[in-house]
């Protein structure tokens, strides 16, 4: 695995008088807002949107090693291949995630979501085999006091792998404000060809027109499972405009509580309509977490969609596997190689922190022991989830994973807008990578896969979690250092 040279981290960002940081300021909220790098406004909001915020972004690119963002997207694919084979290995799934001696047993949200695809499997109710993962991997840059920095695997998500499409405006508005202003030249490293190219949009977009050709039914639409009240949505919308306007793809979004009332699953053909419309392929932007599900009808809805012959992404298997309790057990011996080939699975490895369950022989002793270089993690999604250093739990300890933490380079800092502040705020920060991927698989084989794009994620240094929509972090983009 490539390590990067010696970059002075604690040296950015490069500095700038306050007339040149209120010009950037200017220039990047006004791109935004001419260019759809938006969130809907807090509560209260209209049913019909009036008006819109520019999403919570830097100024400036955060500096990533350019060999380790080359060597993440190379390794997507490998990712790509391993969680597909993952979703559709029904005996490991079952030992580790299910009720009986997996995770289910002790996580009331796995339990159901693993219960109902058991239950499915068992009436033989799962129509379609073909399943469509739209994944992101993400990173953190780490400090293991060798002369060189390395690249650490924070999580690996399978589900509503969010701000692919808002990240790729993010690069978009960094390259602006070059264009526009050099940033001043205050810095060598801000050159065109340090800021890499970001398509995620049309590899997101690909993604789902592969799985919707797969289903054959040309005027079938995509159905968009999204959550009440989103304010995220213009995240989701450009990715609707760009299967219209490339593709020709209809979409339909539909919380759980309206899928309720207006989808239905034919019992002869398994076909899925909601409102009188077939559906080729189900995403999901919601679903990932147990506030999504607050009645059991809405579970009962998941479970419908689940049986239909409509392509899902995910489906109920790849969700499962992207628990962070796969995670874990993935990091024990010889368990890669049951997916994967050695070389692969040496490569994945040496991006990977210590891991172990609290359920293993002495796992929550050494946790005890070790706390405060530790980060424990439930099987959840969306952030504001896991617990860091002396804030452990100590109870429902088997529903966690123990990581070692990631340290990432001191003294880096960046210029964080948000559209609630006056200003830009200079604070030390953390910026998290990650590389997205989708993969069409089923049955026993990957028919399609391809690595498509990547955002930044940057938060400041006191804060433990990335999620952008949980309001940790802004977007940001990269400028790539030798």
């Amino acid at each position: 695995m490539p390590n990067a040279s010696k970059f002075d981290f604690a040296a950015w960002p490069p500095q700038l008088t306050e007339d040149q940081l209120e010009d950037l300021h200017l220039k990047a909220t006004t791109y935004a807002l001419a260019h759809g790098l938006l969130y809907l406004p807090v509560s209260p909001r209209p049913p019909l949107p009036t008006s819109a915020i520019h999403a919570p972004l830097s100024l400036l690119p955060s500096p990533f090693p350019r060999r380790l963002f080359e060597f993440s997207q190379r390794i997507q694919s490998t990712y790509n291949v391993l969680y597909s084979k993952i979703a559709m290995d029904e005996e490991f799934l079952d030992r580790v995630m299910g009720t009986e001696v997996g995770v289910g047993k002790v996580d009331d949200f796995v339990g159901q979501l693993w219960t109902g695809w058991k239950a499915l499997r068992d009436h033989g109710d799962v129509a379609q085999h073909l399943q469509l993962g739209l994944f992101r991997s993400d990173y953190l840059l780490h400090e293991s006091g060798q002369a060189q920095l390395s690249l650490r695997q924070v999580e690996f998500n399978t589900i509503s792998a969010s701000f692919g499409t808002l990240s790729e405006k993010v690069a978009g508005m960094h390259r602006y404000l070059h264009s526009s202003t050099g940033y001043f030249d205050v810095s060598p490293w801000l050159t065109p060809d340090n800021l890499p190219p970001n398509n995620t949009i049309s590899g997101l977009a690909e993604g789902l027109a592969e799985a919707h050709k797969a289903y054959g039914v040309p005027q079938a639409q995509i159905l968009f499972v999204v959550q009440p009240g989103e304010r995220n949505v213009f995240d989701q919308r450009w990715l609707e405009y760009e299967l219209l306007d490339k593709y020709s793809i209809k979409v339909i979004r539909q919380t759980f509580d309206q899928l309720a009332q207006s989808a239905s699953v034919n019992s002869q053909t398994s076909v899925l309509t909601v409102k009188q419309t077939e559906i080729s392929t189900v995403y999901y932007r919601a679903g990932y977490t147990p506030t999504d599900y607050p009645v059991q009808s809405n579970y009962d809805t998941r479970f419908l969609l689940e049986r239909s012959k409509a392509i899902k992404c995910p489906s109920i298997p790849l969700q499962l596997a992207g628990g962070k309790k796969v995670q874990q057990v993935l990091a024990q011996p010889g368990v890669l190689e049951r997916f994967i080939d050695a070389t692969g699975a040496e490569e994945l490895r040496a991006s990977w922190m210590g891991m172990w369950g609290l359920d293993e022989d002495d796992g929550i002793q050494e946790a005890l022991r070790r706390h405060h270089a530790l980060v424990l993690k439930p099987q959840r999604e969306g952030g504001g989830n896991n617990v860091y250093k002396e804030a452990i739990p100590r109870d429902e300890r088997h529903a966690w994973i123990a990581m070692e933490l990631i340290v990432p380079p001191e003294g880096l800092q960046g210029h964080l807008v948000r559209a609630e502040q006056t200003g830009s705020v200079k604070a030390e920060v953390v910026s998290e990578l990650g590389i997205f991927g989708y993969s069409l698989f089923g049955g026993k084989d990957v028919v399609k896969e391809k690595e498509i794009g990547w955002l930044v994620r940057t938060k400041g240094k006191d804060s433990n979690e990335g999620g952008v929509a949980t309001g940790f972090s802004v977007l940001d983009s990269l400028v790539l250092v030798d």
